[in-house]
């Protein structure tokens, strides 16, 4: 196998992974801007605790993406 070939296969993965990634992106905006499917009648510290959860993986994933917060250099 040429170094060419090892890097065509690298960025096919490459974009197979983002296609994913941005199909992931428009979904969880679609909920968001549907407030996760709930209604402020039926807020409840439940759904307060299961937000901050969602903000805290999102968070991890957005610091080591730009290099914050615990993956600072």
């Amino acid at each position: 196998m040429t170094k060419r070939s090892d890097n065509t296969q690298a960025i096919d993965a490459f974009i197979a992974k983002k296609t994913k990634f941005d199909a992931m992106l428009a979904r969880l905006q679609a909920l968001s801007a549907d407030h996760f499917n709930w209604s402020p009648d039926e807020i409840n510290w439940g759904h307060a605790g299961t937000m901050a959860h969602y903000a805290e993986m999102l968070k991890r994933i957005t610091d080591s993406a730009f290099q914050e917060g615990e993956f600072a250099a």
